[in-house]
């Protein structure tokens, strides 16, 4: 069993008990991980901390990535109260869900800049803190989608967002490789979150890759906790830069399996 005994690492995004940040923590925890986390506002706040607390954890932060002063003071409280890390966790995407459901062409200058600035700019900027905090090297992971690089239904603007963050995975892998810090996503299947039920046609596509993936499923939530695991661990050392498919083979299919044709 691979371990993370002696690594500590910080889990942004965690929603509730379903979120793939809580599939991914709770795995870690159970592979010997100490945790902290993030949250955005009271309401999250009062979901996560029953669940930090039963993985023993203490060091809940609260943080806007939209606000400079907010991600210093956060990042300096991990600071006090650590000194280093060995890993973060990012797993932060926001678009307006109005603009998900009409045509992509119609996407406003607007929500445009949000999306891109929440889900891709805040993983530049939470890599240039916490890097700072990995004076021996570790791991940085996020999350993305197939939408990023195949026109998906529903996804419109997020795709988009999506691709630059895979862009800036490897860019960023480049940059931070020679401090001994690996930067990759993992690309699960659609999932039963908080954040995919926000997408018009969730469950129509939930079911369409389940009946037509290599595995005919969904990936699990420990599926993907169990990759997380794997590339914050010391085997996964030489993983850098990748796209890390979690969704039962889907992304390798041209068309849907003849029973659904």
């Amino acid at each position: 069993m691979i371990e993370l005994k002696g690594k500590r690492g910080l889990i942004m995004g965690v929603a509730n008990e379903r979120s793939i940040a809580w599939g991914i923590a709770k795995a870690m925890a159970e592979a010997g991980a100490e945790l902290a986390f993030t949250y955005q506002g009271e309401a999250f706040g009062k979901r996560l901390a029953p669940l930090a607390e039963s993985v023993g954890s203490d060091i809940m932060i609260d943080v806007d990535v939209n606000d400079d002063a907010s991600m210093d003071a956060a990042f300096q409280t991990l600071k006090d109260k650590w000194g280093s890390i060995d890993f973060v966790v990012h797993a932060i995407a926001y678009s307006d869900k109005n603009e998900l459901a009409g045509r992509f062409i119609n996407t406003t200058r607007a929500n445009f800049q949000n999306s891109l600035t929440i889900s891709c700019y805040s993983l530049i900027d939470v890599a240039k803190r916490a890097s700072e905090m990995m004076p021996d090297g570790g791991t940085i992971l996020t999350l993305t989608y197939q939408g990023s690089n195949r026109v998906t239904p529903f996804y419109n603007v997020m795709g988009v967002a999506k691709a630059a963050l895979e862009s800036a995975v490897r860019y960023l892998a480049n940059d931070l490789g020679p401090q001994g810090i690996r930067v990759n996503a993992i690309s699960p299947g659609p999932m039963k979150t908080l954040a995919g039920s926000a997408i018009a046609g969730a469950r129509r596509t939930f079911k369409h890759t389940e009946q037509n993936t290599p595995a005919r499923s969904n990936a699990t939530l420990e599926a993907v906790g169990g990759t997380a695991v794997y590339l914050a661990s010391d085997v996964g050392a030489y993983t850098n830069g990748e796209i890390i498919r979690v969704d039962g083979g889907f992304h390798v299919l041209g068309m849907p399996q003849p029973d659904h044709l």
